[in-house]
């Protein structure tokens, strides 16, 4: 009799060890047939975002509509709240862009330094050539009114001195712009000076870079002063401002300022904007409208060299009406049925050794919520679904374990996670053997 019992213990727990290394049954294979899940996260990785937007930019035909004809080499219309680019004319083509640079210099200034600051006018900075502020070295102001004289007159002393400021140095400053253009997601952006005079260093390593952007960073670089910085309705406030007028501390001299944006007495909702111009970047002009809902930015670079100053207001305000005109929010939320994921070596709801554990998973987002999108009448998302439908003990509530996606164009404009409501806890050998045992005895 001992030895039957040492038989059966000795069977069980190799039984209940099998069990649990193999806690699926055969006839459950259809259950392999699963969505893969492409957005990057780990299985199990825990959601940290309910309910945000996580949209991405989506590249329209290379060339523009038929009916716009553009001044600009390079020219971008960009959907302000998703940063997607509704139109593009050689969007990610590299060119210099002179005085647009001052929108940088700007929100980096307003993030790490403090209006009320004083600025001393350097040797360096009063050397400065033309457009400038005229201050001698050693004068001093407030941070606040030198980023008019930035962005209302365009002074490159003004710059220098409030990189010298906030980075120590101009060079200090311009690792400063580069990490922020990076942060932002610019790839193809040098920063050389806070000003945008034409620029060309040459690196330890022998590569020589220039000062340099893309008509699609630009946009993106305005799309973040003026809907995603946390000092944006500073940055609006100084930008959207016709005249200033200030005084050096010690109150030498006075000094007015005037918002050389011309497309803010052009088109209605026009709420901010930077020219610029050098003789190797032509006319540039980076620039934001604000209708209702709807935010749109447009970046021209090379736009016309004298005498065609007007060049760029001709092609911002084609570009901006031509937005206006075709593109509106559109709810497109789709419901999604979610299936139920299998958990591989769980314990089953019902405590049954021989059936298949499964947890129920769910959007991360509410109907109710819709999802509203910027679009062309003719447009219309794809929507999928990408996640796995197996998974192995053990899972907990809130893991993400796969997106809904929204596509136009073959490129991903909005996604939700798609996370677990409730999780499963592994089946363990003990557990395994207790249930054979019990089983066994009935």
């Amino acid at each position: 009799m001992k030895k039957g019992l040492f038989l059966f213990f000795f069977t069980a727990v190799l039984a209940g060890a099998a069990v649990c290394s193999q806690a699926v049954p055969a006839w459950r294979s259809a259950w392999d047939q699963a969505v893969s899940y492409e957005s990057g996260r780990k299985d199990g990785e825990k959601r940290n975002s309910r309910g945000k937007d996580q949209a991405a930019e989506t590249y329209a035909e290379d060339e523009l509509p038929k009916e716009i004809s553009l001044y600009a080499q390079s020219a971008v219309l960009m959907d302000g709240d998703s940063g997607r680019i509704l139109y593009g004319k050689n969007e990610k083509e590299i060119r210099p862009m002179a005085s647009t640079t001052k929108i940088m210099t700007c929100i980096l200034a307003l993030e790490l330094g403090h209006g009320e600051d004083i600025v001393t006018i350097s040797g360096n900075a009063a050397a400065q050539p033309q457009v400038h502020l005229g201050a001698p070295a050693g004068r001093r102001f407030r941070l606040k009114d030198l980023l008019y004289s930035l962005m209302l007159e365009s002074h490159n002393d003004t710059a220098v001195a409030i990189a010298e400021h906030i980075g120590g140095s101009v060079e200090g400053f311009a690792e400063l712009m580069n990490q922020k253009a990076r942060d932002i997601g610019c790839r193809d952006t040098y920063f050389i000076t806070p000003n945008g005079l034409d620029g060309t260093v040459k690196k330890e390593n022998g590569e020589e870079r220039t000062h340099a952007t893309t008509a699609a960073d630009l946009a993106r670089i305005m799309r973040y002063c003026t809907s995603q910085s946390p000092q944006k309705e500073e940055f609006l406030d100084i930008t959207g401002t016709a005249a200033y007028t200030f005084s050096d501390q010690d109150k030498k001299a006075s000094y007015s300022c005037v918002n050389h944006n011309a497309l803010l007495t052009m088109m209605e909702g026009v709420c901010s904007g930077k020219t610029g111009f050098t003789s190797g970047a032509g006319y540039c002009y980076v620039g934001a409208l604000r209708d209702g809902e709807r935010n749109f930015i447009v970046a021209l670079l090379g736009c016309g060299w004298p005498p065609h100053k007007t060049y760029k207001w001709t092609d911002a305000r084609k570009l901006l009406q031509y937005g206006l005109d075709h593109y509106q929010y559109k709810n497109v939320w789709k419901d999604v049925k979610i299936p139920a994921v299998t958990v591989e070596n769980a314990v089953p709801e019902d405590g049954d050794i021989s059936h298949m554990a499964s947890v129920h998973a769910a959007a991360d987002r509410a109907p109710s919520e819709g999802l509203k999108l910027l679009l062309r009448q003719e447009e219309e998302p794809s929507v999928s679904l990408k996640m796995k439908t197996r998974l192995k003990a053990p899972v907990y509530q809130g893991d993400v374990i796969g997106q809904i996606e929204y596509r136009l164009q073959g490129q991903i404009v909005a996604s939700y996670p798609v996370y677990l409501t409730e999780g499963a806890e592994a089946a363990t050998v003990p557990w395994c053997l207790k249930k054979i045992i019990d089983s066994y005895l009935e």
